[in-house]
């Protein structure tokens, strides 16, 4: 049995301790929460799928339950700044303290089973919510959704933001297979709620397999803009004058619409009036997700690293920033499709600075030389040693109007925040 004084050592040896870094199956982790807490109450739960979004849906539940007055629990990943941001409680990230009490707990009762960081992390967050006396608690997927940690969890709502083509080694090279995938957190009589406007068959084929209640966006329910705010509707059931979400994007009315069916769908136990719905979504942040900085020059942050994701941010630009030269900092991890990201983004970056990232599973300078190359694309920059420099270049070819966009990962826009002191 392992012991650690600081939350970085903990953190230090997980990373280290199981033979993969991505390890998908419920045996082990399972095992390990029986062990654990299966005698303590579990609070209402809502599990959050999706290729994109998932962090978006489970903002959204927060910021609208806590406006109602409920202690909230919030686990998501990966994290920006800090491994704390993971494990919320009524919005605040939780102590060191707490998770490091929570690994010892692990610990104690694992045995000889080997747990991987996300599972040691997924494991800290059930163990400190059931602690907590919560009134509800949000779980966000971490990859897929069948074999995923977080789906050891019964649930009582469940929501998929979207599908797209992502973590095809894991996950499946089709939406098909992807939706199949994500579909694993439906379970009988609970709701399966689907934000996706077109989703692939097989969502609704395992919502049937498993009985659980379907209900798709554009057909059970749905949203329509108003000439101020917008609506909300399910049958006879309508939310009006509701406000713009302060997540930007088209794409953010479909995550809200899907958490407003959530809501109502567990209205019965955890009852939420239309005014907390309208200040929820007024007052909902999340770091680097179309994220505004307003200094001397624009800069736009956005976490986007998929086919999909990047569509939405091209949309989002061009009808935002139309006419600007836009100055991409850039990078990505090496398992994505960046070749497709590159071929959909180009047509609206005036010029790209390559920003290399210390983390194993990002992108080389080689990689991305060779995928620009591969592009035909020769507006871009390389040569620097991280985030700092190829923002610092970007900026000095940047005049006056112009959009400094950072986008491409997660660690990217951390650093970013990091640098600039944003959010912690």
């Amino acid at each position: 049995m392992v012991h650690f004084d600081t939350l970085e050592e903990w953190l230090c040896w997980q990373e280290k301790s199981h033979h993969l870094t991505i390890d998908l199956g419920l045996d082990r982790v399972e095992k390990v929460h029986k062990s654990l807490n299966n005698h303590l109450a579990k609070p209402i739960t809502v599990i959050v799928a999706g290729t994109n979004g998932k962090g978006s849906c489970i903002a959204y539940l927060e910021a609208i339950y806590l406006a109602q007055g409920y202690r909230v629990g919030a686990y998501t990943s990966p994290h920006i700044l800090k491994y704390n941001e993971r494990i919320k409680i009524d919005g605040s990230p939780v102590t060191d303290g707490l998770i490091r009490a929570a690994f010892e707990r692990i610990e104690s009762v694992r045995d000889h089973t080997s747990l991987s960081y996300f599972e040691f992390g997924t494991l800290a967050a059930l163990d400190i919510f059931s602690r907590a006396n919560l009134d509800i608690q949000l779980l966000e997927v971490g990859l897929g959704g069948r074999l995923d940690a977080v789906n050891i969890v019964e649930s009582d709502a469940t929501i998929i933001s979207s599908i797209g083509i992502d973590h095809v080694e894991w996950l499946g090279e089709t939406r098909e297979q992807i939706g199949y995938e994500k579909a694993g957190i439906f379970r009988a009589s609970v709701p399966a709620i689907v934000g996706d406007p077109l989703p692939p068959d097989t969502l609704r084929q395992v919502a049937d397999d498993k009985q659980a209640i379907f209900y798709a966006i554009g057909k059970d329910f749905d949203y329509a803009k108003q000439e101020s705010g917008w609506q909300w509707f399910s049958g006879e059931k309508q939310i009006n004058d509701l406000p713009e979400p302060a997540l930007k994007g088209e794409h953010q009315y479909r995550n809200a619409s899907a958490v407003i069916m959530a809501i109502q769908q567990l209205a019965g136990k955890i009852p939420v009036c239309d005014e907390s719905i309208r200040e929820g979504l007024k007052n909902v942040q999340l770091l680097g997700r179309f994220q505004l900085l307003t200094a001397d020059m624009p800069v736009l942050l956005d976490v986007g690293h998929n086919p999909e994701a990047v569509k939405t941010l091209v949309d989002y630009l061009s009808e935002n920033f139309p006419d600007r030269r836009i100055h991409a900092i850039f990078s990505m991890m090496k398992d994505k499709d960046i070749a497709e990201v590159l071929s959909i983004m180009n047509p609206v970056i005036y010029d790209w600075f390559f920003a290399p990232l210390s983390n194993i599973r990002a992108a080389t300078e080689i990689l991305m030389r060779d995928v620009f190359s591969q592009q035909g694309m020769d507006n871009v920059s390389f040569g620097y040693t991280g985030f700092v420099d190829a923002f610092a270049a970007a900026k000095k070819q940047a005049l006056a109007g112009d959009l400094l966009l950072v986008f491409g990962s997660f660690f990217l826009v951390s650093d970013c925040l990091a640098e600039f002191q944003i959010g912690r």
